[in-house]
């Protein structure tokens, strides 16, 4: 959930801190997440959810809200959107990366439903007008800057919220590198704050 415009910012910077430094990026959801860090298969991960035995620091919270394009029909019904409504259209889901693929996220009960393995494929869809979706606000900014998806006024449950946390999977024997990447995090989302575009939880 991560934004991924502010994931490159401060993968730029420590690429010209750290030039000869490979790095390898997983991009995961849900319980893929918690599999790569319990596995040891990532020296820093970003998540939502601090699995038992390690420890996390707060990087932002996000705003979570549901949108499709201008022209779908929920954005014409004259009213607040209802559960009821939603049900009767395409919802647009990212499929749980992880081998048992057990954990689902937000509400799941439209009729039609498409399961995707990647943010930018469901962005690309809801963009297309095939359906509606709960995204980060962060990670749509464009999107939603340049009027091609818009919020939708929901009955209930409009906008939910969810902190991410950056977390080492050995934070005692984290190499330099590692830690100057997780220092480098923390300043863009700083950064990034101090434009006063949003809030970050401390």
């Amino acid at each position: 959930m991560f934004p991924t415009w502010l994931l490159l910012n401060a993968l730029q910077q420590f690429g010209e801190e750290w030039p000869s430094t490979r790095i390898e990026l997983s991009e995961t959801v849900l319980g893929g997440t918690e599999e790569t860090l319990v596995e040891r298969r990532a020296d820093l991960v970003i998540a939502s959810v601090v699995p038992q035995g390690f420890l996390g620091d707060p990087l932002m919270r996000l705003r979570i809200v549901a949108v499709t394009t201008p022209e779908h029909p929920l954005q014409h019904l004259g009213r607040p959107v209802s559960q009821h409504d939603l049900r009767r259209y395409r919802q647009l889901v990212i499929r749980d990366s992880g081998t048992q693929r057990k954990r689902n996220a937000g509400w799941l009960a439209a009729e039609a439903r498409w399961t995707v393995s990647h943010k930018a494929t469901s962005i690309r869809a809801a963009c297309m007008g095939l359906g509606f979706a709960w995204y980060p606000e962060d990670v749509v900014t464009e999107e939603l800057a340049a009027g091609t998806l818009k919020p939708l006024h929901l009955e209930t449950g409009a906008e939910r919220y969810a902190d991410l946390y950056l977390i080492l999977a050995d934070r005692d024997y984290a190499s330099r590198g590692v830690q100057r990447l997780a220092e480098l995090l923390h300043q863009a989302v700083d950064d990034y704050t101090a434009k006063g575009t949003r809030t970050r939880r401390t």
